[in-house]
């Protein structure tokens, strides 16, 4: 985890949001912390995208539901081009279940968080998503997928993707789909959280993710979890 007095530089963010009274509020929050620097903002989809190629930000706190170009597209669009470092996304949203973010997370965002979410949790999902780690717990993102995925039935071929895993592999999957960390994975499975690092690496590249977020969607879309 990022610890904030010893970050080298800071994480920078970028704020996608319609409502100027939520960027700047966002903005003054975020621009006090000694490691986080606020780089820019954006009032529709389509300047997020333009400005998040411009900036680079390690961050982008991204509402839902914009103009001109919906979160949705424009993550899409910032997500496809693999910077490096890579820029992650963040959702911002006012509702606690919505099929739109679901399908952010498989595009690759590193979860979502409600507006209305307290102060200290939003400063902690910046410093959490910018160490490359995706926020599903204790967040409401975990239960956005087991509600949305148990109204679906498991993806037909999905359950095969994950063939190429071993079986300590899949183990570690299923923990990461339970929001379990990797501290936490080691301490269940009696291993050092160098080796939980060590799977959870070979999980995202064998499957061709992006990060953990995408990894909990495919482990309950295949059936691996079931909701509940």
């Amino acid at each position: 985890m990022t610890d904030p007095s010893a970050a080298a530089t800071p994480i920078t963010v970028l704020i996608a949001d319609d409502q100027a009274m939520v960027r700047q509020g966002f903005g003054a929050l975020l621009a006090v912390q000694p490691d986080i620097s606020v780089v820019g903002d954006a009032p529709d989809g389509r300047r997020a995208v333009a400005e998040a190629a411009r900036l680079r930000p390690d961050v982008v706190l991204m509402d839902v539901r914009m103009p001109e170009m919906n979160g949705l597209d424009a993550a899409r669009h910032i997500l496809a081009g693999r910077t490096d470092p890579p820029t992650r996304v963040l959702m911002l949203t006012t509702f606690d279940i919505d099929d739109y973010v679901y399908e952010a997370l498989g595009l690759g965002a590193s979860g979502f968080l409600l507006k209305d979410a307290p102060a200290d949790e939003l400063i902690r999902a910046v410093r959490v998503v910018a160490d490359g780690q995706a926020l599903l717990a204790p967040t409401v993102t975990r239960r956005l997928i087991a509600d949305v995925t148990r109204r679906r039935s498991p993806r037909r071929g999905r359950d095969r993707a994950l063939d190429v895993l071993t079986p300590r592999e899949r183990e570690v999957l299923e923990l990461i789909a339970r929001g379990l960390s990797n501290q936490e994975i080691a301490a269940h499975l009696f291993v050092a959280e160098q080796t939980v690092k060590t799977h959870v690496g070979k999980v995202l590249g064998k499957l061709n993710l992006r990060d953990r977020a995408q990894a909990v969607v495919l482990a309950y879309e295949s059936g691996l979890v079931v909701p509940g």
